[in-house]
């Protein structure tokens, strides 16, 4: 077997998030042109000939309606990018950026491809979660017989009860990734990953539309959990419903973008590498508690890595639910400083499909400009699946 080849990542951007429904900040614009912004400011900010990219590789978690035409190849062709690159369309559901990114490692080391560009692109106000499923049996029979399923809701008051997470917990943890998330914006924190997207009347949007300054334990407090139900009580015995509105990810509009190459590739083109990925790993996990992912995948890539936490300087624990990244802080006793540092997707929003990219995006920045080295980045996924990445920035 050939020796794997050095991956670096080259560049990363994102877009502001807006919130996924009609009258959001990115509601007006089609998905594919969200995208095609994108890639477009990636090219443009590294100068690279858009025709050495060997594949675009794409997460999008509801390919259905506006999204169902590979959004990746639209995207590109709509940019004005060279016909002969390809693109492909990755679903892992929330983790679907993730992959796409691992994939493109992937296909560099091995030698398939030297320059990927990895991306992930959701618009939630335009097409609508489970929308190609209403009034369908995506599991068939099979599934009903041997699990329980649950709605995501339901799966997250399952693992607050398992780990004995309170509400306030809960709403504490979200009130502070509003005011990360809100720090990181005022101090220019997000300037060099998020670029403008230009609407179709021309307007641009610059900033994130999702941060709520004026988010408060009085005000998370007075909202209603939102999953209760009576025929998952048997599953919760004694509980006290828990997840809300206010202590859950934010349905949202958004896309990210990654460049990534062999380290030879971009020594050639005479480009400095931000960081290279050192670790990756996907695990499947019991899909009745459908959340926990996160935790055996962390373990999987410390005992492949043989690194410890404490090597580590930030930890991006996707914020679905405020209850996962808590249970997953609790198994692994990690100060919550160095967890979602600027802020996660209760702050931030959700664009499934975009999501890992945008985490990724986030934290290799956060590592640039706090002098910080290794950042690790993991996501649960529907299904009872989690992805886990080690990323190394370059100094």
């Amino acid at each position: 077997m050939a020796e794997l080849r050095n991956v670096v990542i080259v560049d990363g951007c994102r877009t502001p998030m807006g919130k996924g429904k009609p009258g959001g900040a990115l509601s007006s614009l089609h998905p594919v042109e969200l995208l095609a912004q994108t890639l477009t400011h990636l090219v443009s900010r590294t100068s690279i000939d858009p025709g050495i990219v060997g594949d675009v590789i794409v997460g999008c978690v509801s390919q259905a309606g506006e999204q169902s035409a590979t959004p990746g190849r639209m995207a590109w062709l709509s940019a004005g990018f060279p016909v002969h690159v390809p693109s492909t369309t990755v679903e892992r559901k929330c983790g679907s950026g993730q992959q796409a990114i691992e994939f493109a490692a992937q296909g560099i080391a091995t030698g398939l491809h030297d320059v990927v560009i990895a991306a992930g692109v959701e618009s939630m106000s335009r097409v609508p979660m489970g929308i190609a499923r209403i009034e369908q049996d995506p599991w068939g029979p099979g599934i009903a017989k041997r699990f329980r399923l649950v709605p995501q809701g339901v799966a997250a008051e399952r693992v607050a009860h398992t780990w004995g997470i309170t509400r306030e917990e809960q709403d504490g943890f979200s009130v502070d990734s509003h005011q990360r998330a809100l720090r990181a914006a005022e101090s220019g924190a997000f300037d060099s990953e998020i670029v403008a997207v230009t609407l179709p009347d021309g307007t641009k949007v610059t900033r994130d539309e999702t941060i709520r300054a004026n988010t408060s334990m009085a005000g998370l407090a007075g909202l209603r959990a939102v999953f209760e139900s009576q025929e998952y009580a048997d599953l919760l015995p004694g509980h006290a419903w828990s997840v809300t509105a206010g202590n859950s990810s934010q349905l949202t509009d958004g896309a990210a973008a990654v460049l990534l190459m062999s380290e030879e590739r971009a020594e050639q083109l005479g480009l400095t590498p931000r960081a290279r990925i050192t670790g990756s790993a996907v695990v499947g996990e019991d899909p009745e508690m459908m959340l926990t992912g996160p935790i055996p995948a962390t373990r999987r890539i410390l005992e492949r890595t043989g690194l410890g936490l404490d090597d580590f300087d930030a930890f991006e624990v996707n914020e679905a639910f405020a209850s996962v990244p808590l249970a997953w802080a609790k198994e692994f006793g990690v100060d919550f400083t160095r967890i979602n540092p600027r802020g996660g997707a209760i702050a931030l929003g959700h664009p499934l499909g975009a999501s890992g990219c945008r985490i990724f995006v986030t934290l290799l920045n956060h590592l640039e400009q706090t002098g910080g080295t290794r950042g690790l980045q993991t996501m649960c996924e529907a299904g009872g699946l989690a992805n886990a990445t080690v990323l190394e920035r370059i100094a």
